[in-house]
């Protein structure tokens, strides 16, 4: 843990067919970002190769949180065509509902929404 930063994660349901379903039945997406500015600084995900876990954190690294995630969702459905883009979509809007839920002092929420394939 670095000093000043905070972690978070969000989750979404797998679709049926993927590789990594047999390991897991959610996709989730961790970050760590900065206090200040609330900047994503490092990312993972629980995707099944380091190329795409390594490819999805790229994305996220460097992204303020307090400017929303339009432009993550934008990248996300441009430059990742695999079969788990909709429950990377899905993890990073539950993710963002876990950070407006701590900006604004409430209890993490536990559901996660669920992709439609």
């Amino acid at each position: 843990m670095r000093k000043g930063t905070f972690f978070m994660a969000g989750h979404s349901r797998l679709p049926k067919g993927m590789a990594v379903r047999s390991v897991y039945e959610t996709l989730t997406i961790t970050i760590e970002a900065d206090h200040k500015y609330h900047v994503i600084i490092e990312a993972s995900c629980t995707l099944a190769t380091e190329h795409g876990r390594d490819f999805i954190a790229q994305m996220l690294r460097g992204h303020s949180l307090q400017d929303g995630i339009e432009d993550i969702i934008q990248e996300i459905s441009y430059h990742y065509q695999g079969k788990a883009q909709n429950a990377i979509i899905s993890a990073v809007k539950d993710l963002y509902r876990q950070y407006t839920s701590y900006v604004n002092g409430e209890r993490p929420q536990e559901e996660y929404e669920e992709t439609n394939l």
